[in-house]
């Protein structure tokens, strides 16, 4: 049973209850007030005639009615040895219980409803017959309740259908009503119905209320909406960048296990052609120097290629850390020293360009909070990045200092790149041309610096320029509150 349904019976129920408690007690008291007043009526009457009542002994005569003003009023006498005296206005006498008669005259009055012909009902009532004083007998004063009880037909009829037509009308305005308040909610059920089935969390609640409950609700659903459709877009992208994760590694790894594979075959036939050769005198001594370097070779190949493993395990065990949420240590760095180490450290690395340091007097007395290894790794990363795609020319470090920050600037004149390609360099795996793609490396270094600077709440300035150059500005916040080692 809908809920539509549930409160349109609800309130329908509650509508005809107190409409039924309010006909009942209209009805009972219309029907009290008609019968009290007939009553005092016939009492009122049966009062008069004892005091107006006329004779002697047990002789006496009613008065005229009219004198009463008591039209419609039937009156009875029957006197005490039994003889019945009527009103001008009856044709025949009135019936009469013998009950009611003892009761009267012992003393008592009583009422009685009675039906004449089949035809008149009349509310009677008896009262004793006193003459100067004493008992003569018992009066009937009567009266046609026909009016009083089409009357109170009439109102029970006019509260029936007055009643039911009240119920319809509010059964069908609160359906309709009901139907109306609950649309947004027959939407909310629409558009989850079209999540589910199209999987479309573009789909949003049209509503153009008030902001009630209802109101209030769907805003709430929406928002919802929104939210869910986000986290699925980032699951979504989380999860393409995790296959193409799991497919450039696997491709990267690929390469350097085939190497070492055939490598280690080269040297098992070398071994055992030298094995065959051992015993065999006429075996010359150029074969021998050839085995020779062809071994040395090999090893070299197996050498090198797991070195370019390890870097790339070492690199993908980083992203993963940062992927896992790991935090890193931090405390307050004095960042000319950690600097100068840096370019001490770079003249070191393999290189076909000229290595040069600029200006980098703004960072002196200089602190960040920061942790040391992970910036050094960073530097490193811009810097090895910059030697290898760079054939001629030079390399520069220098040093900045804005808007309260410190920037560490690399700049080279290499190969450069496209600035279209400037918001993906930072992806894994990511190369920015094919010439880029085939200079070694494992193609995570950019991720690694990314991370490492979102940790320093710093950023990473790219400006670069197809065929002249590229330079990447690290810039770290400055920490105020120390200015001298502690």
């Amino acid at each position: 049973m809908s809920i539509r349904l549930r409160l349109t019976l609800w309130y329908s129920s509650i509508l005809a209850v107190t409409l039924l408690f309010f006909g009942i007690a209209l009805y009972t008291f219309f029907s009290y007030k008609l019968q009290t007043d007939l009553r005092n009526e016939l009492i009122v009457q049966a009062q008069e005639v004892n005091k107006e009542i006329k004779g002697y002994g047990f002789f006496f005569s009613l008065p005229n009615l009219r004198e009463f003003k008591s039209a419609g009023i039937y009156m009875q006498s029957i006197s005490i040895q039994g003889q019945v005296k009527r009103s001008s206005n009856l044709n025949s006498n009135l019936p009469y219980s013998e009950e009611s008669i003892n009761k009267v005259l012992h003393g008592g009055v009583s009422f009685e409803k009675i039906r004449v012909n089949q035809e008149f009902n009349m509310l009677m009532y008896y009262s004793p017959l006193l003459l100067e004083g004493s008992l003569v007998g018992v009066l009937q004063v009567a009266t046609l309740t026909d009016d009083v009880d089409h009357f109170l037909q009439n109102i029970r009829l006019i509260l029936i259908s007055v009643g039911l037509l009240t119920i319809l009308f509010a059964a069908s305005a609160g359906w309709f009503l009901s139907r109306k308040a609950l649309k947004p909610i027959e939407n909310v059920i629409d558009a989850a119905n079209t999540v589910e089935k199209s999987a479309d969390l573009n789909k949003r609640i049209d509503y153009t209320g008030p902001m009630d409950e209802i109101g209030r609700l769907t805003d709430t659903i929406n928002g919802m909406l929104a939210r869910i459709q986000g986290m699925y877009s980032e699951l979504d992208d989380a999860y393409r960048a995790q296959r193409r994760f799991v497919s450039d590694a696997s491709h990267e790894l690929r390469t350097p296990l085939t190497t070492i594979r055939g490598n280690v075959d080269l040297l098992e036939k070398i071994w055992n052609t030298a094995a065959l050769k051992a015993g065999d005198e006429s075996g010359t001594k150029q074969i021998q120097e050839s085995s020779v370097e062809l071994s040395k070779e090999a090893m070299h190949d197996i050498a090198s290629e797991a070195e370019r493993m390890s870097r790339l395990v070492n690199d993908m065990l980083s992203l993963a850390r940062a992927d896992a949420g790991f935090t890193m240590n931090k405390e307050p760095i004095e960042l000319r020293s950690l600097v100068d180490e840096v370019i001490r450290r770079a003249q070191f690395l393999p290189r076909s360009t000229e290595w040069q340091t600029g200006d980098i007097d703004v960072l002196n007395m200089a602190y960040v909070r920061g942790n040391k290894d992970y910036l050094q790794q960073l530097l490193f990363i811009l810097i090895e990045n910059a030697f290898k795609y760079t054939e001629q020319g030079s390399v520069k470090l220098d040093a900045l200092h804005a808007r309260g920050q410190f920037g560490i600037r690399i700049s080279d004149t290499g190969i450069g790149m496209d600035k279209d390609e400037i918001p993906h360099i930072f992806e894994r795996f990511y190369r920015a041309d094919p010439s880029r793609g085939k200079k070694a490396g494992t193609g995570l270094g950019l991720s690694i610096a990314k991370w490492i600077i979102d940790q320093h709440d710093g950023s990473i300035e790219v400006k670069t320029r197809k065929e002249e150059g590229t330079t990447f500005t690290v810039w770290l916040p400055e920490l105020h509150s120390l200015s001298s080692p502690d």
